[in-house]
């Protein structure tokens, strides 16, 4: 089972950087495009300006948010190897669950927060985030960092079973 998730997470993986660099590819396109008299229809009855800061931001933080799923897939990739050799409870693997986990936290915070800048940006366009819809999201944060506990025990008792004649 773990190895047929494995194989699920390499494609995903390459999936993710290939949308990433395609999105970074827009990007760096989006300081050139020239923007005159563009519109963007918001719910189908609002039409915004198109700006180049506007636009800039936009990609961006779409960019930086499937970017920083390629981390987390990253470093999901490497446990999974171990767990496929059948030594899941290695130091390194604590590191790389509490990288996720902070990862998590970032991507987390960092749409709340380009939610609530853009709800400063287009009001009536989209609503900010309220705290009970970051209760999932935290919730998985702190899973993530419980798992990275239990690993580091796992890894403890391990160092110590080897020690034992």
């Amino acid at each position: 089972m773990s190895s047929l998730l494995k194989i699920a997470l390499d494609v995903a993986y390459v999936l993710m950087w290939a949308l990433t660099g395609l999105l970074l590819l827009v990007l760096v396109a989006s300081f050139f495009i020239p923007l005159d008299n563009l519109t963007v229809t918001v719910r189908t009855e609002r039409q915004l300006p198109l700006t180049r800061p506007l636009l800039v931001f936009g990609v961006g933080s779409v960019a930086a948010y499937f970017g920083g799923f390629v981390l987390i897939l990253r470093n999901l990739r490497k446990i999974f190897r171990t767990l496929t050799l059948g030594d899941p409870f290695q130091p390194e693997n604590v590191r790389r669950l509490r990288q996720v986990g902070v990862i998590l936290a970032v991507v987390t915070g960092g749409v709340f927060a380009a939610q609530m800048m853009m709800a400063r940006i287009a009001p009536g366009v989209l609503s900010p985030q309220g705290i009970s819809e970051l209760l999932t999201p935290v919730f998985s944060v702190l899973v993530v960092f419980v798992l990275a506990e239990v690993f580091r025990e796992g890894a403890r008792l391990r160092r110590e079973s080897e020690l034992t004649i």
